[in-house]
């Protein structure tokens, strides 16, 4: 498995655990990968404490103005300049063997969604409806259209954290959808289930942390803040079809893209 690994982070007064997240990251990556950490105009010292590791493979870009996490992710993915990227949030920490893992996935597949824990939580991540154990299962990976299925209605668990995409996914990705304002992995695994081209990994490679600024997966929403984010996915999935993603001659063309990667 030969590549450059692009961890891309967003950031936002997140100070007290971005360094321990780090930590976790760096030791992970090789000499030639890279962490983009794209800062959301925070009002603590976020900035000030990346920028104080002594590490090349970290690079900082601070915003003047605050955008929102969707378009701070958007353009860290846009930054990178690796061949397989990961998403980032400030606070988690990284089990031991996730790039490996994850990486391994992405030989065969444009998009990987994995599992993961807790810190200062339960040991498994609740659902809706009573689910104890929130996950994705590998049987799943090309059960495409019942995937769309769970996510339309708000079951299935992507988390952009655990989620880690090819180069030439971004073909697709990006540019963002400009109505979208929360869930850009419910975006990604959306358009990855429509290339035919994500696996769900059993692993559980991100240890999440619960915290007081973090709100917990399992916490209702109300109902016109659910129906808004499912017409939100219901465009998502026209704009998809509109960059020829469900078209057997894009998933063709998704396969060469593939082939070209690979060598």
């Amino acid at each position: 498995m030969t590549g450059r690994v692009s961890v891309c982070m967003a950031t936002w007064n997140g100070a007290r655990f971005v360094e321990a997240q780090l930590a976790s990251i760096l030791s992970e990556l090789g000499p030639a990968d890279e962490v983009i950490v794209v800062d959301d105009a925070s009002s603590d010292n976020t900035v000030e404490l990346v920028q104080s590791i002594s590490d090349p493979r970290v690079k900082v870009f601070p915003r003047d103005e605050n955008k929102g996490y969707v378009r701070t992710f958007e353009e860290a993915l846009t930054r990178a300049g690796g061949d397989y990227l990961f998403l980032s949030d400030q606070d988690d920490v990284w089990v031991p063997g996730r790039v490996r893992v994850m990486v391994q996935a992405l030989q065969e597949n444009q998009v990987v969604a994995s599992n993961l824990s807790t810190l200062d939580g339960p040991e498994r991540i609740p659902g809706p409806f009573l689910i104890k154990d929130w996950h994705v299962r590998s049987q799943d990976s090309r059960r495409n259209l019942w995937n769309l299925f769970l996510q339309l209605a708000g079951l299935q668990c992507y988390w952009g954290c655990a989620m880690a995409v090819r180069r030439d996914a971004l073909e697709y990705l990006l540019p963002f959808p400009d109505f979208l304002i929360e869930s850009h992995d419910q975006w990604i695994g959306l358009c990855a289930n429509m290339a035919g081209s994500i696996v769900h990994c059993d692993e559980r490679t991100i240890r999440r942390r619960y915290h007081g600024d973090n709100l917990t997966p399992a916490q209702p929403r109300g109902v016109l803040p659910a129906l808004r984010s499912r017409w939100m996915l219901i465009r998502c999935l026209g704009v998809a079809r509109l960059r020829g993603l469900g078209r057997p001659r894009m998933r063709s063309g998704c396969h060469a893209a593939r082939s070209r990667v690979l060598g």
